[in-house]
């Protein structure tokens, strides 16, 4: 099963991956910026438009490498991209349309997607994420947009808010089996 797990930052994407890949038996692919971020000590939000443009990219191109496994639960999906690309203002970019395409054609390719809520778990500040709920916000109706426009019906599992920690990961592997 290759299963996408998306929603704007801070919502409880990763601690949910690691879950759900160890109870499905299923290797994790991981989000990748974070770990980018902290590996090079990079600030964010001062790569400026190309860097940051360069770096969406290069993410896209490892995550390409790692979802080619028959089976997986993924910490973000192609849609992500598609909303970070809108977010940070690349519409202008040559290659915009063919990334979208891209993201979007990928996203078809995803078993499930499971679409956490926004605004359940309290935002950190912790240096990479913003943690103004309307930055979150806009994200998050990003991504819905485009799993609304570009995944097939059925595949998209929207988590009910207010579940704890346990709670989530039980939903979704009841979610997953009854798909």
């Amino acid at each position: 099963m290759r299963v996408a797990v998306t929603g704007s930052a801070g919502t409880g994407k990763s601690t949910l991956v690691a879950r759900l890949g160890r109870r499905l038996s299923l290797p994790v692919v991981p989000e990748g910026m974070r770990e980018y971020l902290e590996r090079t000590g990079v600030d964010l939000h001062s790569l400026g438009p190309d860097g940051l443009q360069a770096l969406v990219l290069g993410l896209w191109e490892q995550r390409q490498v790692a979802e080619r496994q028959s089976g997986f639960v993924a910490d973000r999906c192609s849609v992500d991209f598609a909303a970070f690309w809108l977010f940070y203002r690349f519409h202008d970019a040559p290659e915009s349309d063919r990334h979208l395409a891209t993201w979007a054609e990928h996203a078809r390719g995803y078993d499930r997607v499971i679409l956490l809520p926004h605004g359940d778990i309290e935002l950190a500040a912790d240096g990479i994420r913003s943690s103004n709920h309307l930055v979150q916000l806009h994200v998050q109706l990003l991504i819905e947009g485009f799993l609304a426009r570009f995944v097939p019906g059925g595949r998209v599992l929207r988590m009910p808010p207010g579940l704890d920690v346990r709670a989530r990961a039980d939903w979704a592997v009841d979610a997953l089996s009854r798909t």
